[in-house]
């Protein structure tokens, strides 16, 4: 008697498939080709990643270390980071916290070149930094716009986490609106948060769209939280890019005085018909600032500036902009049972 036949096991099962191998020859099928497989969502990504990878750049540093007592002075410390190329003669935006205070900058292109780069400016109240190198025509990312970003869309990241270079990382914008404390102790505003992994060495990397745009710069991580990652928005690294690439800084108003938030008593609110149910209440006062010019003391709380309600530190730092430099701003302040207005005029704050 014939022993039964024994089939072939398949390799991968077809279903509905006209053209399927008969099973009695045993024939298995072929794996699908990826390139076919690819969705609409890998497809994004990976256009995406192609556009904007060659224009991203390895940032490595050194920084005169800080002294301590006993050690010997004129120590370095090294750090890196990324950052990517916005024009084709060779601006870079980074971080502030990557580039500023460089004794030395080293860029490493995707092609292997290393190149000597110098620092343009910093601001470390947005954290961000605009460096240069000099030689051939570089490729340049696209600067989106983030005012158009949406909370859910794709967000890719591109950047060397420790070490390993042009890493790219997806996932979504998760929030939009946050504000972000930078080292300085300002608020970083419209600040993007996405769960696009980010790891320390992505840190001045873009933030991307599906069409491969620079909607963001990424900033920071939460740790030891997992998908909880920040990117400063474009637009505000655009105004930063600009100002930095006049002046070498970000121009910002000073009227000396040291301050902190404060609630108002409702009465006090009704009674003035004030738009805020807070203020700032001068703590001090420098001699011979602006503020102190203006006759504002110890003890006012800050409620408007030209015509802004103010209602917090942040409002107040918000306010004190390029626009107000050398310019007279009429100020509310309330001081025990009075509502006064004072003539500020702001500096540049150094």
């Amino acid at each position: 008697m014939n022993a039964p036949l024994r089939h072939t096991p398949y390799l991968y099962l077809v279903e509905n498939d006209a053209h399927a191998p008969d099973p009695q020859r045993g024939q298995a099928v072929a794996p699908p080709d990826d390139s076919d497989a690819l969705d609409a969502y890998s497809n994004a990504v990976v256009r995406a990643a192609e556009r904007v990878s060659p224009a991203v750049v390895k940032i490595d540093v050194r920084k005169r270390a800080a002294q301590r007592p006993g050690a010997p002075e004129g120590r370095e410390a090294q750090g890196s980071g990324s950052g990517f190329v916005f024009t084709p003669d060779g601006l870079i935006l980074t971080n502030s916290h990557v580039a500023g205070g460089a004794t030395r900058i080293d860029v490493a292109l995707p092609d292997g070149q290393h190149l000597d780069a110098d620092l343009i400016g910093d601001d470390p109240h947005t954290d961000l930094a605009v460096i240069k190198v000099s030689g051939p025509t570089l490729p340049a990312a696209a600067l989106g716009y983030s005012r158009g970003v949406r909370v859910g869309q794709i967000a890719i990241a591109i950047g060397n986490p420790y070490g390993f270079e042009c890493t790219v990382t997806a996932g979504v914008v998760s929030a939009l609106g946050r504000s972000l404390r930078a080292q300085s102790g300002r608020l970083i505003d419209d600040v993007i948060q996405t769960d696009a992994a980010l790891n320390p060495g992505n840190s001045g990397g873009p933030l991307v769209n599906s069409r491969g745009e620079v909607i963001g710069v990424n900033t920071a991580i939460i740790m030891p939280a997992q998908g909880i990652c920040f990117a400063t928005a474009i637009d505000t690294a655009k105004l930063v890019a600009g100002q930095l690439l006049r002046h070498g800084r970000v121009r910002r108003g000073y009227i000396g005085v040291a301050g902190q938030n404060t609630l108002l008593p409702r009465r006090m609110v009704r009674y003035f018909e004030l738009a805020v149910e807070s203020g700032v209440r001068v703590m001090s006062v420098e001699s011979g600032s602006p503020a102190s010019e203006a006759g504002v003391a110890e003890g006012d709380v800050i409620v408007a500036w030209d015509g802004k309600p103010v209602s917090s530190i942040d409002e107040l730092h918000r306010l004190l902009t390029e626009a107000y430099l050398h310019t007279s701003v009429e100020v509310v302040v309330l001081r025990r049972s009075q509502k006064l207005t004072r003539a500020i005029t702001p500096v540049e704050l150094r």
